[in-house]
């Protein structure tokens, strides 16, 4: 096999483990997820009350869990973050599994939301969670990509760097998480939507809004 052009970090997460949350275990993760909302501190914006949450399927990696939710407030912006915690499941002398611990959440917000950009085909979130380190230095965000497929037909979501597979997820509830390298070597992570038969059938960077906004400003400065 021939040696590979691009040495990064493919699938590093594990896939997801659980069901999306549901019961005592939703209520806990609402409840960090809505404690990091109240922090947030804007005094330009009434974000107004939150709504019910979405959950988003679980991803592990570096020993901690990701779960990531978004809900719509009652003045039309999104919250989005996660909560992370460290994983249950070891058993302890009495014979009993240990629940998850050490629970923490980030959450952030924005006006930017599905319903006012009807053009969207996925509707993503995306937070750095940490780093890798890779060849002569360089550096990629390992990022945290949670969102919605806004067309039909989909089953499976891809991250890839330069057209190379770096993560995947198959569609929970019309929901999926992915954990990926990204702004490695100058590539970007490009989130792609695939049906059953592997046919793409749509793409979006996570730098589409910011390539927008350069043009504009290109053009501002071109016109003065």
């Amino acid at each position: 096999m021939a040696p590979e052009e691009r040495f990064v970090p493919r699938f590093a997460a594990e896939p997801p483990q659980e069901e999306l949350p549901y019961g005592r275990w939703e209520e806990r993760l609402r409840q960090e997820f809505l404690s990091a909302a109240l922090r947030l501190d804007d005094e330009q914006e009434d974000l107004g009350e939150p709504g019910a949450i979405a959950w988003y399927p679980d991803r592990t990696w570096h020993g901690h869990t990701y779960v990531p939710g978004t809900t719509l407030t009652s003045t039309g912006y999104e919250l989005f973050g996660y909560v992370r915690f460290l994983p249950g499941g070891a058993s302890s002398p009495e014979g009993e599994d240990e629940e998850p611990g050490d629970l923490t959440a980030h959450v952030d917000f924005t006006d930017e939301t599905a319903e006012r950009n009807p053009d969207w085909k996925l509707d993503l979130c995306d937070e750095i969670i940490g780093t890798w380190r890779g060849e002569s230095g360089a550096v990629a965000a390992m990022t945290l990509v949670w969102g919605r497929p806004l067309i039909s037909g989909g089953r499976i979501v891809t991250a890839e760097l330069a057209d190379l597979a770096v993560d995947q997820c198959p569609l929970i509830e019309e929901r999926f998480t992915l954990i990926a390298p990204d702004d490695y070597r100058q590539d970007l992570l490009e989130i792609k939507l695939f049906d059953g038969k592997t046919r793409e059938l749509a793409r979006e960077s996570l730098y589409e809004g910011d390539e927008e906004d350069e043009d504009e400003q290109d053009d501002g400065a071109a016109a003065s």
